[in-house]
């Protein structure tokens, strides 16, 4: 039997953290798993980083992805806030490296690109979309929908690869 070439999107966050596993089935998608890691807000910024590193590594042993993409990070008017979604970016690609999967990282724009054809798409849009490619009958949470968004977005690379 093949081994199935599976990706995962993570939309980071220290609050909360988008994931999804998607298989690419020539023209369609089928989804893995989604869901969001959300460490408890009485755990200390460290262990929030340690539960989503933790949690992020448990993912990638059970699901054994081909790649990781990941958003890239923009520069917010809190300085404070950019650095602490730094940090839980370098949280997941600390996880990724140490499963020696390769990380590709996407702008949201690009994203919201490749699933709705438009880079300026609203959240709402992108959810909507996501659900559609990905014939999801549940409501799933933005970022949820922005990591499988981010894995989609990955998947035209692949393609374009394995040509």
């Amino acid at each position: 039997m093949d081994k199935k070439e599976l990706i995962m999107g993570i939309d980071p966050g220290t609050k909360i953290t988008g994931y999804g596993i998607i298989e690419k089935r020539g023209s369609s998608y089928l989804l893995i798993e989604s869901g969001v890691i959300k460490p408890s807000y009485n755990l200390s910024v460290n262990d929030r980083y340690l539960k989503i590193f933790h949690s992020l590594e448990l993912l990638i042993k059970k699901y054994d992805p081909i790649s990781i993409a990941i958003e890239t990070q923009f520069v917010k008017k809190n300085i404070q806030t950019a650095i602490k979604l730094g940090m839980a970016r370098g949280v997941a690609i600390i996880a990724a490296a140490n499963n020696n999967i390769p990380v590709y990282e996407y702008a949201p724009k690009k994203a919201k690109l490749a699933v709705v054809g438009n880079g300026m798409a609203s959240k709402e849009q992108v959810q909507k979309m996501v659900k559609m490619l990905l014939n999801i009958n549940k409501n799933i949470s933005f970022d949820e929908a922005d990591a499988l968004a981010l894995a989609i977005c990955h998947s035209h690379k692949v393609e374009v690869n394995y040509v």
